[in-house]
């Protein structure tokens, strides 16, 4: 399916209400199991891409390139609309609006950019700081108008419920709205009241809210935050914190005793290979196989 068509979809599935569950996937292979399960979407996180990446906690050490080409390695293997964690943009008005072209031609959905200085850091760390709201709101103006299809939306978030308080942070998503924004993303609330109040003072506009497992904002389930009116609702480390824990339990088993044929915590052979769609590519290697003479 064509990007265009994806993101349309996409669009539309937003215009349609109700709360739309979106896992954060580091990497093409947990964006792969994402679809395999049945998700409606993928985000490509930041964070977890640094700690997949790099093995280097969220604190602006990804770069644009980094960025595109895995949104184009999970753009490769499904046709979930992709959300994109673009940090602040990687410099001024004018990088944001390259950042949204290179990432738009790279199979992104939706582009998020943040309102954060440079080096930002991920939203659930101590020591944020904010550009200020006319820089910020120029990022998204710039954003907006960068874009090559309409059907391509723009992420607003603010992180400036951390620095300057709860209703600075509603403040700068009015503006962003304002801007042209299609989705609002207030970083880190700390209590139900202020998660609540999110969609309240920002109707019309679909919001999403950031679930962090050990983070600030409190943990609620899916219909909560749909009655609460919010659009999308994202995980985005699940994956990552699962894989982690995966790795680090069977890795200790092994530690401790050989490991015998899939005796241990892992997903069979078969299983691995089935989600890579090694089928498929072995029925293209037939099809494609040189005959003699």
């Amino acid at each position: 399916m064509l990007n265009h068509e994806i993101s349309k979809s996409f669009k539309q599935r937003l215009a349609q209400g109700g709360a739309m569950l979106l896992p954060g996937a580091p990497n093409a292979l947990a964006a792969r199991v994402i679809a395999d399960l049945g998700f409606e979407g993928v985000y490509l996180t930041g964070a977890g891409l640094t700690n997949t990446y790099l093995g280097m906690p969220d604190m602006g050490f990804i770069n644009l390139s980094e960025i595109a080409q895995h949104t184009s390695a999970i753009r490769g293997v499904t046709d979930l609309p992709i959300v994109v964690d673009a940090d602040n943009g990687f410099g001024n008005a004018l990088n944001v609006a390259h950042t949204v072209r290179v990432l738009e031609r790279a199979g992104a959905s939706a582009i998020q950019l943040e309102d954060q200085v440079t080096p930002k850091r991920c939203g659930h760390f101590a020591g944020k700081d904010v550009v200020p709201l006319a820089e910020a709101r120029s990022r998204i103006r710039a954003a907006v108008d960068a874009r090559q299809d309409e059907n391509t939306l723009i992420v607003a978030r603010t992180d400036a419920r951390a620095t300057e308080g709860y209703q600075a942070a509603l403040d700068r998503a009015a503006a962003f709205i304002e801007d042209g924004a299609d989705i609002t993303f207030v970083e880190a609330p700390k209590t139900l009241d202020e998660v609540q109040g999110i969609p309240q003072a920002l109707k019309g506009t679909p919001q999403l809210v950031n679930l962090v497992v050990g983070g600030h904002t409190p943990i609620m389930d899916l219909k909560t935050l749909d009655e609460m009116g919010f659009s999308l609702v994202l995980y985005a480390n699940v994956a990552l914190q699962s894989a982690l824990h995966g790795m680090q339990v069977a890795l200790g088993q092994l530690k401790e005793k050989t490991m015998l044929d899939e005796d241990g915590p892992v997903a069979s052979f078969a299983e691995r290979q089935r989600m890579v769609n090694k089928a498929h590519f072995d029925e293209m290697e037939k099809r494609y196989a040189l005959s003699e003479g």
